[in-house]
């Protein structure tokens, strides 16, 4: 969870080991269809966020989770013997929102493309409410005379007139 070079070394290290031990020594039946997203490590090394996505059905996500959980000690072991370093980090495991996320931001694009469709079809049958060009226009010399004379100075008044 921060920049720390040595930490991302370790969180690629435990994404690789925790990935190889779930395809090769976790046994659990409940165990899903598991990737290994990414793996944060925090600046003192204590703790490890690992995410995950899981394809399937709720029910397989539900499964992997508990099987993760009830995995979690081994997993860790296996990283502190592999890693060698003198404290091994705690393993926290959670469930990557990223396809979630992704399908929700992609039925959301379909509709905004859906909604353009409609309104270049309905622009294209539609006519001004007002002049085609709603601009004014520079005046032309006998507007401006016009203009001048209403502009004149009230005798009585000295004000201009309205």
């Amino acid at each position: 969870m921060t920049d720390n070079p040595r930490a991302l070394k370790l969180a690629d290290r435990i994404k690789v080991i925790v990935a190889t031990m779930i395809d090769t020594r976790v046994k659990d039946p409940r165990l899903g269809f598991v990737t290994i997203t990414d793996v944060r490590v925090t600046g003192d090394l204590q703790h490890a966020t690992v995410f995950y996505t899981v394809f399937g059905s709720d029910e397989e996500r539900e499964g992997t989770a508990a099987a993760l959980a009830s995995a979690t000690g081994m997993l860790r072991r296996e990283v502190g013997r592999q890693t060698g370093i003198r404290l091994t980090p705690t393993l926290e495991f959670i469930a990557d929102a990223v396809p979630e996320n992704a399908r929700i931001i992609e039925d959301l694009l379909s509709e905004a493309r859906g909604r353009d469709a409609d309104l270049e079809r309905t622009k294209a049958g539609a006519s001004y409410a007002g002049d085609a060009d709603p601009y004014r226009k520079p005046r032309g010399e006998e507007d401006s005379e016009a203009d001048d004379a209403e502009d004149t100075p009230d005798e009585t008044t000295g004000r201009e007139q309205a």
